[in-house]
């Protein structure tokens, strides 16, 4: 017998499991949990949320025996009247976008209504916690129904305040007579009441007996797959033969050729010339020519001098001649890998008027002019809120609302993995200034749209301002910034004043039902644990301020939050009603969806840090939004050009852009020294090496700033991936098609998207791949098809009929979000390919850069997109310790690439030989460290024995050495040329090159071989952050040093070289035979090593020539061990002709 736990508490949504089995056909099977869903409204009614349950056809009895079968059952409910559609749609989004659900492994999910969510008032009627007024009926406490800019809705003209259920009730069994005024009702219908706002909208119907989880994918219910002539599944064909539906809404095709074009298709589309998104600037000839024959220049020199050196040995110094001459022929073959990857820089530009002809224009598809674009989904992930300030996080937050997108096509989702109420209420925050700020952008046009950096410019804000108002507008926002920082670097004291409030309290309660209980005996101290409270008075489901059980950073429940519900369809205009700050007539007043989410972590689990909350994101998007495109940002990187989100579409939509896996931006930051003496902009890998990787299978993937496609990330292989072999090199030896059945290695392994015959888009393997929410493998086809470009030209193949994304989305409801919480529990990766093949690629600290390998692996492209102003901007350290441990990170990571199947060694055959060859760098590259350090030692033992690398400098050898130092100078300047970067960034480049090489990248080395070997895991902390002397002085922590074992290389090389050069000179003053050409070699590689370590030594002295203790204690050890090694090699004599001269080792 099955049970029916409908928990009956106000203001709460339960999940419960039933365990008892049902049997006949389209029943669960046998032990698999059935779900109650319901809720009990503070008028005493029950409103049931349900989703229907769908007959899936890719389920199988052995899939539903191994992966639980969620379903809804509606409990009867005798009072429980039909309620139109649209209203009751309406409602329960609305009490959705008020509740903060939470849920997870063997635990219920529970959606608790919010009182409210900050201590202040929240005004927008999209926002969390919104007011609204109580209905005036005797005993009801339910809130009146609001039109979508939070007014109440009133149905008689005496504003008497009723809800929805009571007017049902009035005008179904009461006559339709006003409880008020007793008058009866002029209009009883609330549909009529509700849309007049939106008086011949056009409405799409929705098929009749379809269920919402059908009318998502009605490809799922369609007969055998359409195919083109050429054996690929035609979607157009499909569409236009089967009348399906896709997505969102319903797209009603024309059954008829209504064109008068070729192929029935619109004249305007046929006569019209077809203009390209994007194009490719190709670097002047002048430039390239020169560049690439240098390259094979040096090329040459290289080996010539490399055999010359292995000919010509130094017989004196035998060991000095062996470790320079390998660690040469190390630096040669370094070089190449580095360079050949640069032989095709390319340049591209996109046209943001193009995109908004085709998809923003009325058109003949689009006759209202709609936009057509698609959905993207921004991703921002913060982990700890001491370490990453929330005031940043929401500023980033605040310019992802506010970036100039269709802004019911944007929705923004924040990871917190750190499950803190702190995190939680600084985006209730922000979301509550975005009500202003927002709207305040889009009329005046604000740039950049993160208020921190707008209101801190030193440049004239006044300027190309021609509204009247701007001023006085600037000054009130800047008001109402000004108090939001104040209140959001406040939240922390806040939360513990009311926690600490709340904690007396309920020990007073405690207390009291003990003494009640114990009469007249001794009472024991009551020990309650000390929980953080939100601020409507109720337990915080995530981590605490003091931890306690299920509630610590590494245990506790998942938990979303609507902070600002879906936006409205049509455009929500302002008005000059009183109360309102500005004024924002004519300015569409509607915000983003934005959603609060916090995984569930549980001990004993692998949460797999970023890459696994990045997942959890994945999913729980594609169930509430879907964006069939995701952009991925740090928390510290914001929306500098708020047109960035546009510049990448029009890659992703342009001809050949289905086959774009993701669209990579540059990193560009603020708050670096003019200097950049740590070269923290990285401007040489941002602008040379990306763009020449441009040029190539696409840039790699850096971790923030990526505009990914969804059906990407989600491990298929491109479309057409037949006709596109790259082979070893696509250009000269194209390969011969391998037969299609040949099993595909386990690292290339792919989901394919129905390109073979034999090879259709298999459903059925779905829930072993995805896992078992049907609502997540259900929206796969829908973001493939809404990702495509546009099909308005006949060479645009496999494209979307222009129009069907302008239908509206689908409110929420609550077992959407129950969906997405069942989606980021602990144990709904178990016994899938997440992190494997799907979504982000576990087992690396450089997680970026492993899944963007994956998806060139699989044939995928990506494209660079440098926008001017730039796209985003971010923070970097810029202290020396920080960038090293920085550094250190990024180098392990590549360490455990080359020591992993994701070696470019091990690359499949569809990814160019030059991209293999980058990718190969990417885990070499730390492993020069070694021989680095060993040439940096090179110059002081030259100094220290009187012997030099060869034996004597020769015309020969000087010419080679003059050769290659002028080819790889000429080559700097040509990448400057072509790249637009400054000489002093290239020698910036170079120096911490050096400085890296020597410390980071040699104890990323040495880290990654004891975990290959001893499996030993050895992790560098960083020590607490610090500020200078004067907080306020700008570059402040630049002058911080904090000691570092990192340090002690770089140091050890610098105090032996110039104890090696006093040495030198010193042999050779006093010297009977002075050897001049040796000790100028010798000081002439010293110095350049010294010349490279230079901003390290400016970085030790700190401010004004300051330095700490340790340094000074490292430099005597080092010095006086060096002096005593040097007495006791060559020891003092009387005679002066022996100061100097050779000497043996004893």
């Amino acid at each position: 017998m099955s049970t029916n736990n409908v928990l009956r508490v106000s203001q709460s949504v339960r999940l419960a499991s039933s365990s008892d089995p049902q049997q006949g056909d389209g029943k669960p099977p046998v032990g698999a949990p059935t779900v109650k869903f319901a809720r009990r409204t503070l008028s005493g009614r029950y409103v049931s949320y349900s989703r229907d349950d769908l007959d899936s056809d890719f389920g199988s009895t052995d899939f539903e025996k191994e992966f639980t079968n969620y379903h809804v059952q509606i409990p009867p409910t005798p009072d429980n009247q039909l309620m139109d559609p649209v209203i009751s749609a309406k409602v329960e989004e609305q009490y959705v976008s008020n509740s903060l659900f939470t849920g997870g492994c063997n635990s219920v999910t529970r959606a608790h209504l919010m009182d409210k969510v900050i201590e202040s008032e929240t005004s927008h009627p999209q926002m969390a916690g919104a007011k609204g007024s109580s209905c005036a009926m005797s005993g009801c406490d339910s809130k009146v129904m609001r039109d979508e800019r939070g007014v109440d809705i009133l149905p008689c003209e005496c504003d008497f305040k009723i809800c929805t259920d009571c007017f049902s009730d009035a005008v179904k069994f009461g006559g339709g007579i006003c409880p008020g005024c007793k008058e009866p009702y002029k209009t009883t219908e609330l549909e009529e009441m509700v849309n007049n706002d939106v008086e011949g909208r056009l409405q799409l119907p929705a098929p009749l007996g379809m269920s919402k989880m059908e009318r998502r994918l009605s490809i799922m219910r369609s007969q055998k797959l359409t195919r083109s002539q050429t054996s690929d599944w035609d979607h157009n064909r499909w569409l236009f033969e089967t009348k399906g539906t896709y997505g969102y809404g319903n797209a009603i095709w024309p059954t008829e050729n209504t064109g008068d074009g070729e192929n029935g298709q619109p004249s305007e589309l046929t006569h019209k010339p077809w203009r390209p998104l994007t194009r490719k600037l190709k670097i002047p000839a002048a430039i390239l020519s020169p560049y690439r024959l240098l390259i094979f220049v040096r090329m040459v020199a290289l080996g010539l001098f490399l055999a010359w050196r292995v000919r010509h040995k130094n017989e004196d110094a035998i060991w000095l001649w062996g470790m320079s001459v390998v660690c040469e022929l190390w630096f040669a073959f370094s070089w190449l890998l580095d360079q050949l990857p640069k032989l095709c820089p390319v340049n591209r530009a996109t046209d943001l008027a193009v995109l908004k002809e085709k998809f923003e224009t009325p058109t003949i598809n689009n006759p209202s002019g709609k936009s057509d674009l698609p959905g993207i989904d921004v991703f921002v992930s913060t982990a700890d809120p001491e370490k990453e300030p929330p005031l940043v996080t929401a500023n980033t937050i605040l310019s992802i609302l506010a970036a100039d997108y269709p802004v019911e096509k944007l929705s923004c989702y924040v990871s917190d993995d750190g499950g803190a109420l702190l995190t939680f209420e600084a985006m209730a925050e922000a979301a509550s200034f975005a009500n202003l700020w927002v709207p305040f952008c889009r009329k005046h046009g604000i740039e950049p749209r993160n208020p921190e950096s707008y209101f801190n410019l030193k440049k004239d804000p006044y300027k190309n301002k021609v509204r009247p108002d701007f001023v006085k507008d600037r000054r009130r926002v800047k008001r109402e910034y000004d108090e939001f920082k104040v209140r959001t670097n406040g939240l922390p004291e806040s939360i513990r004043r009311r926690s600490d409030a709340y904690h007396a309290r309920e020990e007073m309660k405690a207390m009291k039902r003990q003494r009640e209980v114990a009469n007249d005996d001794p009472i024991e101290p009551i020990k309650i644990p000390k929980a953080t409270w939100m601020a409507d008075g109720t337990h915080w489901p995530g981590t605490w301020l003091n931890p306690s059980s299920e509630h610590t950073r590494g245990d506790h429940a998942g938990i979303i939050q609507v902070m600002l519900k879906p936006p409205s369809d049509e455009p929500l205009f302002g008005n000059t009603e009183e109360g309102r700050p500005l004024d924002f007539t004519d300015i569409d007043i509607r915000l983003p969806m934005l959603v609060y989410v916090s995984r569930e972590k549980r001990p004993g689990y692998d949460h797999n840090k970023k890459a696994g909350a990045m997942n959890a994101l994945v999913r729980a998007s594609a169930i509430m939004s879907n964006g069939p495109f995701i952009l991925n940002l740090d928390c510290d990187h914001y929306v500098y050009n708020s047109e960035a989100l546009r510049e990448g579409m029009c890659f992703m939509m342009d001809r050949g852009g289905d086959r774009l896996c993701y669209v990579q931006f540059p990193q560009r930051f603020e708050g670096i020294d003019p200097s950049d003496r740590y070269a923290n902009n990285n401007t040489v890998f941002f602008d040379v090496n990306m763009r020449a990787l441009d040029g190539l299978q696409g840039p790699v993937y850096v971790g923030t700033g990526c505009l990914f496609r969804r059906i990407a990330l989600y491990g298929f292989d491109p479309p057409r991936s037949k006709e596109h072999r790259s082979g070893c090199c696509s250009c000269c030896f194209p390969q011969k098609r391998k037969n299609q059945a040949a099993v595909a290695s386990e690292e290339t392994r792919a989901l394919r998207l129905g390109d073979y015959e034999d090879d259709e888009m298999a459903m059925s393997t779905f829930p072993k791949k995805f896992g078992n929410s049907s609502f997540l493998i259900d929206s796969i086809p829908v973001a493939e098809l809404q990702g495509r470009p546009l099909a308005d030209h006949p060479a645009v193949q496999y494209g979307r009929q222009p129009g069907i994304l302008t239908a509206p989305r689908e409110l929420l409801d609550a077992s959407t979000v129950a969906e997405a919480i069942s989606v980021i529990s602990c144990w709904y990766e178990d016994k899938t390919e997440w992190g494997e093949r799907v979504g982000w690629i576990y087992g690396s600290v450089t997680e970026d850069v492993v899944t963007g390998y994956r998806m060139h692996n699989r044939g995928w492209k990506s494209v660079y997109c440098v926008t001017k102003p730039d796209a985003f901007r971010g923070t970097a350290p810029i202290n020396l310790t920080d960038r090293l441990h920085q550094v250190l990170r990024w180098a392990t990571g590549s360490v455990e690439i080359f020591f992993s199947r994701n070696n470019a060694l091990f690359a499949s055959s569809r990814m160019k030989i030059l991209q293999r060859v980058a990718y190969l760098n990417v885990g070499i590259y730390p492993f020069t460290s070694f021989f680095l350090i060993v040439y940096c030692f090179l110059p002081a033992l030259s100094l220290f024995t009187g012997q030099f690398i060869v034996k004597t400098l020769n015309v020969t050898f000087l010419t080679y050495l003059l050769l290659i130092t002028l080819t790889l100078c000429m080559l700097a300047v040509l990448e400057i040329k072509w790249s637009a970067i400054e000489l002093e960034e290239w020698w910036r480049n170079e120096q911490f090159w050096l400085i890296g090489g020597t410390s980071a990248h040699l104890a990323a080395v040495l880290q990654g071989l004891l975990k290959v070997i001893a499996g030993i895991e050895i992790s560098f902390t960083l020590t607490s952050k610090s500020a200078g002397d004067d907080e306020d002085e700008e570059f402040a922590d630049l002058y911080v040093v904090k000691w570092s074992s990192l340090m002690i290389p770089p140091i050890t090389i610098m105090m032996v070289n110039l104890i090696a050069i006093a040495v030198g000179v010193s042999r050779t003053i006093y010297s009977t035979i002075p050897e001049w050409s040796k000790l100028l070699g010798g000081v002439f590689f010293s110095f350049w090593v010294l010349a490279h370590l230079y901003p390290f030594a400016k970085g030790l002295m700190g401010r004004r020539r300051r330095m700490p203790t340790i340094v000074f204690v490292w430099s005597g050890l080092l010095a006086i061990t060096i002096s005593l090694l040097w007495v006791s090699i060559n020891p003092p004599s009387g005679s002066s002709s022996q100061i100097g001269g050779s000497f043996t080792f004893p």
